[in-house]
């Protein structure tokens, strides 16, 4: 796990560079979009040139509002589109889903949309911090797979999947993996950690999940290369992390400020990322460069964890929307 100074000298001596890398003619998928980290993402890649940027959005109005506010701030007009996408519905997700086919390509999905909470509230069978960041995050990305390895055959490219992380994977005390059954132990509210762990939980299983797909894809059969990894963007101000400095009282107000980047700061380490590069996948990436994930994650405990974690996810997902398994 970083040390505390290892954690101070990210936040405060470490610049992540501004990205310069276009992304002429591409078409990218920004989840939790109209808001901090994920609405600086989406006007970077305005501003490198992408052709279309799909803001993937609980609210169609307040998505419009950051597509217009996008649009005045760079001066380019008729990039964004604005798609719902409420990852706390199943139902929701499959329709997104669905809706990919309508699209010539896809070129990278970024999924930055995440719940943190403090109090245990069920959404679907889970508490919605698995369901969001989690369930749904994963549903999403195997729904987008044909689409992408689509693009990357037919553009002779690679095309990235990218996920925001947390440093916070590494604080993670998960007793629930010791148990025979991960996501059913997680469901029982009487026995949730929500104060100190449950959302660094959701944030190790994600980066454990994202690690097994990215093996599945490097080990399957299927044309197309997907790129596949997760970004620690670091601390900053955003609206997730807004719960943060409420719940925990003035001293940590007063830290966040002191440390935490701007979301413009942060955003960059997902845009490095969506540039993809064969050296990424599978990778968990930290101030835009390859970074080393907690020991956990990367033990042999860690490693016995993930092969569970995943036959549990396909089965839940299976429940969900028929013959996903075979998308892998």
């Amino acid at each position: 796990m970083p040390s505390v100074f290892q954690f101070l000298r990210s936040q405060l001596w470490v610049e992540v560079p501004v990205p310069t890398k276009t992304f002429t003619g591409q078409t990218i998928i920004v989840t939790g979009s109209n808001t901090g980290i994920g609405l600086e993402v989406a006007r970077h890649l305005v501003r490198l040139d992408v052709a279309k940027v799909i803001l993937a959005v609980r609210s169609i109005p307040k998505g419009e509002a950051a597509a217009a506010a996008i649009e005045e701030s760079t001066g380019q007009k008729g990039v964004t589109e604005v798609w719902e996408l409420d990852l706390s519905s199943y139902d929701s997700v499959v329709r997104f889903g669905r809706r990919l086919d309508s699209l010539d390509r896809l070129d990278v999905l970024v999924n930055n949309a995440g719940v943190m909470m403090y109090n245990f509230v069920r959404a679907e069978e889970d508490d919605i911090l698995i369901t969001v960041n989690v369930v749904s995050t994963l549903l999403l990305s195997l729904l987008a797979l044909p689409k992408l390895r689509e693009t990357s055959l037919k553009f002779d490219k690679d095309t990235v999947l990218t996920f925001t992380g947390s440093l916070g994977h590494a604080q993670a005390m998960f007793p629930e993996r010791k148990g025979p059954h991960i996501f059913k132990d997680l469901a029982v509210e009487e026995n949730a950690d929500m104060y100190d762990s449950r959302y660094n939980v959701s944030k190790l299983m994600q980066l454990l999940l994202a690690r097994e797909l990215a093996d599945k894809i490097s080990s399957g059969d299927q044309p197309g290369n997907v790129v596949i990894s997760v970004v620690n963007p670091g601390l900053a101000h955003s609206e997730v992390a807004r719960n943060v400095r409420y719940v925990h009282g003035e001293v940590i107000q007063f830290v966040f400020w002191l440390v935490a980047r701007t979301a413009e700061q942060a955003s960059r380490a997902l845009v490095l990322a969506a540039e993809g590069g064969q050296e990424t996948h599978g990778e968990y990436l930290d101030d835009g460069r390859i970074g080393r994930a907690s020991a956990l994650a990367t033990s042999e405990e860690g490693l016995k964890i993930q092969k569970q974690l995943w036959e549990e996810l396909l089965a839940k997902l299976e429940d969900i929307s028929s013959g996903i398994r075979q998308v892998v």
